[in-house]
């Protein structure tokens, strides 16, 4: 880990101490080396700061996000990215796919990649998980990484994505439970194909969904899909 990775660590832990109640669990399924995806649902611009300070203090690694493009260019925060070596994500542009090569590669080379399989907050009205999209796949089979299931919940409460409150009450409960990496070795060697690639994201987003139903203490509903939502308003 670099001067920057730890500089940010510096700043980002004592802030997420103050800042939250942690109930933390499975810290010890976050490999200390070595090539790993974490998938994570979710929830707030908050996650990211929170699953950072779980996994430094789990590993002492630093991870590498896939966040999107437009936080390179803005002050402050932009080189601070940069800096820490994070994975901007071009959406809806020919140079969408760069973030699936960058997030190859840095797997590949040992490192630790989080992943929002989602790739946005979830827009499920009761904070479910959604379906996601098929690029945690394509990065799983790409690779052969290690795929630990990482869910949260509460980050919401620091800061809502869908009304843009920020809140700065100390002390907010923050519940983040890491599970064993997944079986996927069926999926091993099995061509890419949009069933394939569909059928692989399903069952990450199932096994986000069943770990944050246990969190949450409610039964799980089906996955939901942003796509079906919108067709349905469209149609009524």
């Amino acid at each position: 880990m670099g001067f920057w990775q730890r500089f940010a660590a510096v700043i980002v832990r004592p802030v997420m101490i103050m800042w939250t109640r942690r109930t933390w669990r499975g810290a010890e399924h976050i490999p200390a080396t070595g090539p790993v995806i974490i998938v994570a649902n979710h929830l707030s611009h908050a996650d990211p700061l929170v699953a950072s300070h779980f996994i430094y203090s789990a590993a002492e690694r630093w991870p590498q996000f896939l966040a999107k493009a437009s936080l390179f260019s803005a002050p402050v925060i932009g080189p601070l990215l940069k800096r820490v070596r994070q994975i901007p994500v071009y959406r809806n542009s020919t140079d969408a796919a760069k973030a699936l090569e960058a997030a190859v590669t840095a797997v590949k080379s040992g490192d630790l990649v989080i992943i929002y399989p989602e790739g946005t907050t979830t827009r499920e009205p009761d904070l479910w998980p959604m379906r996601g999209r098929t690029g945690v796949a394509r990065l799983a089979l790409a690779t052969g990484a290690p795929v630990v299931p990482m869910v949260m919940w509460g980050p919401q409460h620091i800061f809502d994505p869908r009304t843009h409150k920020f809140s700065v009450r100390p002390r907010r409960p923050v519940t983040v439970v890491a599970g064993p990496p997944m079986d996927l070795s069926r999926w091993t060697g099995v061509p890419p194909t949009a069933a394939t690639l569909n059928e692989l994201t399903d069952e990450i987003m199932l096994r986000l969904r069943d770990m944050l139903a246990e969190i949450r203490g409610e039964a799980a509903p089906p996955l939901w899909s942003p796509t079906r939502a919108e067709s349905k308003k469209e149609t009524r």
